[in-house]
């Protein structure tokens, strides 16, 4: 499956380490688009292990995680508003 993974994080405290640690976690699974966005394909055994990896470090009262998935990269449509990343010229 083809998926768009977008963490939030709020920078308190502890927020800079859950941060860095999220950050992390996702590039060994997909590729980093921008700031807190990151996609690619990924099996379904995988995304749970990711899943469980996240869930270490997410505070459920304070960040998010938002997965958007699809059967294929095919079916999305990618539009670039503004200065696209150099990362992100391989996905026009």
């Amino acid at each position: 499956m083809y998926v768009i993974l977008i963490y939030d994080i709020p920078v308190d405290h502890k927020g800079a380490r859950v941060s860095r640690n999220v950050f992390k976690i996702c590039k060994r699974y997909l590729t980093h688009v921008q700031k807190s966005v990151f996609e690619g394909e990924i099996t379904k055994a995988k995304l749970e292990k990711l899943r469980k990896e996240l869930q270490v470090y997410i505070r459920d009262e304070l960040d998010s995680v938002v997965i958007f998935t699809s059967r294929n990269e095919k079916w999305l449509e990618k539009e670039f508003w503004g200065l696209p990343d150099e990362k992100t010229l391989n996905f026009f």
